[in-house]
């Protein structure tokens, strides 16, 4: 039994580094708690029909794909490796309980495990961002309608909803992947560390990502104290979507959740595991 990820992290010294580097495809046993270097496999083609089939050989549940789903989960800033996969393992455990019969799939970036790195892990994100879909969902997303009919979908937490947003943008800069047919079918933002105007229609930065997917839906949490720091960092003058909701005049693909009620009731002494991070920001 595997869990897979695709991590765009730089090896140093036979270990991964908080630093940029090319992908590379991880295929780690169940017991395995901390990816590294030599859960990697060569054979690329074979890890993503490896995803394929186990995807599509799920019982179907509720769903409008033709055969399975990946969810790719993009994690955020100040994620240690062994809490990003450690979040992987709890999504797919959570959704399947209630009756989600997909598989999650990690996207693993650079981000250091220190907030003082914060904006450090943002240039980095930028800077691999490109990789989550030439090196991912294209891969995934676009095989012939005959071999292929699997549905591909995001769920990016925190500064993941930047890397997730600046790959669309990066992805039309390939003229390869510009002119393919393919298509993503519903991004999920949880603390969404972006800015809510971003998320207006017609917006340069969010219109690659809407031209190429199907429904957006972003969880606003009020509470959230991370993203109330992040506004500091920049002064105040941009709002995080996670924080405050979508803007009046959202894309009409985009929809808000407000889950401040839910939260207001929760007690986190009352946790079955623990958030890996900050509770208001992570308990999602």
């Amino acid at each position: 039994m595997f869990d897979y990820m695709l991590t765009a992290r730089r090896v140093k010294d036979g270990a991964f580094s908080p630093e940029p580097g090319p992908a590379r495809y991880l295929r780690i046993p169940t017991g395995e708690t901390d990816p590294g270097p030599q859960h990697a496999v060569t054979a690329v083609r074979k890890w993503f029909s490896e995803v394929r089939e186990k995807a599509d050989s799920q019982p179907r549940g509720p769903s409008v794909s033709a055969k399975g789903d990946v969810l790719f989960y993009v994690h955020g800033f100040n994620v240690t490796r062994a809490v990003a996969l450690m979040r992987q393992r709890q999504l797919e455990e959570n959704l399947r309980a209630e009756g989600w019969q997909g598989i999650v799939v990690g996207f693993d970036w650079p981000s250091d495990n220190s907030v003082l790195n914060y904006l450090e892990d943002r240039s980095d994100g930028a800077q691999v961002a490109d990789q989550l879909v030439t090196k991912g969902l294209k891969q995934l997303a676009n095989t012939p309608p005959e071999e292929c009919r699997t549905n591909i979908h995001i769920l990016a937490h925190s500064a993941g909803a930047y890397v997730t947003l600046t790959a669309f943008t990066r992805a039309i800069q390939h003229s390869e992947v510009f002119k393919s047919p393919w298509r993503i079918g519903q991004v999920a933002i949880v603390s969404g560390d972006i800015s809510a105007r971003s998320l207006s229609a017609g917006h340069d930065r969010s219109a690659a990502m809407f031209d190429r997917i199907m429904r957006l839906t972003n969880y606003q949490n009020p509470f959230d104290n991370v993203l109330a720091v992040s506004n500091a960092k920049r002064l105040g003058t941009s709002p995080r979507v996670g924080r405050v909701g979508l803007p009046d005049d959202a894309h009409p693909k985009a929809v808000n959740v407000n889950v401040g009620a839910f939260f207001g009731e929760l007690d986190p002494e009352d946790l079955t595991h623990d958030t890996g991070g900050n509770f208001p920001h992570s308990f999602y």
